[in-house]
């Protein structure tokens, strides 16, 4: 007999689901986004298929390195920082053990152990493996599922461009009086998926992440036309 709950999501496996959403569906958002108010500002302002298909490309190759090189940094800044605490509780469990011994103790009886069972948790916890004891309990890091940038990276380039293709292939193969509103419908089934998929994947409300989703998208296109149309008239 099972003692678990199928449904129920706990830390250890929604932690890998949570960093792929963060860099995945995320990227793709901004792909989808971020593309499609550019070809829609340009096809507000000319109507020129060259045009729009430079701006584009130049935004899909553009924000796709973009979102590469700032997530690496960042995943790479925190991965310091993790290897860094790791590093700090390696010398005091070498250095003070009865010191991080007595620490370990009094986080369970933060957490409501009673002292002596906490007590009996920490001796048992440190004699098994003492550094992943206090990494899970004091730094709450695994030591063996630590952040990786460069997979954060292509993560994020990868959706980032396949997000961008959206918009991009909707603007450019209708004929030129769809064009907008191909795009428009093209990037508003998109952001209602990659929501969707973000609300199953993360057990947040479907509704409310869609309707954020498709909303961004919406405004974002018709600010950035309304511009295009506005720059296109005053240089006409």
């Amino acid at each position: 007999m099972s003692l678990g709950h199928p449904q129920e999501q706990h830390q250890g496996d929604i932690g890998p689901r949570l960093n792929w959403l963060r860099a995945g569906v995320l990227g793709a958002n901004d792909g989808i986004v971020s593309t499609a108010g550019i070809v829609i500002g340009v096809a507000g302002a000319s109507g020129s298929v060259v045009a729009i298909a430079t701006a584009g490309i130049a935004g899909l190759v553009a924000g796709s390195l973009a979102m590469a090189g700032g997530e690496y940094v960042s995943v790479s800044a925190q991965l310091d920082s993790e290897k860094a605490a790791l590093a700090k509780e390696r010398w005091e469990l070498a250095n003070l053990p009865e010191h991080e011994l007595d620490e370990l103790a009094q986080l369970y009886v933060d957490k409501g152990i009673r002292p002596e069972l906490a007590r009996q948790v920490a001796e048992d916890l440190t004699a098994k493996d003492a550094f992943r004891a206090h990494a899970d309990a004091e730094l709450g890091i695994n030591p063996d599922a630590l952040t990786n940038p460069w997979a954060a990276a292509l993560s994020s380039l990868v959706s980032f461009a396949a997000g961008a293709l959206i918009p991009l292939a909707a603007i450019l193969l209708p004929p030129g009086d769809w064009r907008v509103w191909v795009c428009v419908i093209a990037v508003a089934l998109g952001l209602l998926i990659t929501g969707l998929l973000s609300a199953r994947l993360g057990g947040a409300p479907r509704l409310k992440a869609i309707l954020r989703n498709v909303g961004m998208g919406v405004i974002t296109m018709a600010v950035t036309y309304a511009v295009g149309r506005l720059f296109g008239t005053a240089i006409a």
